[in-house]
């Protein structure tokens, strides 16, 4: 290992950038999920609300 020490360093710094990168997409997209589900959530109860029906 210590001939190809350059080529596992390399590889190393390219998997931990590739996992933060996938962490971070994860989190903010858990996030934007969460925030759509709410918007259609909130427009759902604007619509029952505009219709005159109660909520079942």
């Amino acid at each position: 290992m210590l001939k190809h020490w350059f080529w596992f360093s390399a590889t190393m710094l390219v998997v931990i950038w590739y996992s933060s990168i996938t962490i971070y997409v994860a989190i903010r997209g858990a996030a934007d999920i969460k925030h759509m589900l709410r918007n259609l959530a909130q427009g759902q109860e604007r619509k029952r609300e505009q219709n005159g029906s109660t909520p079942s």
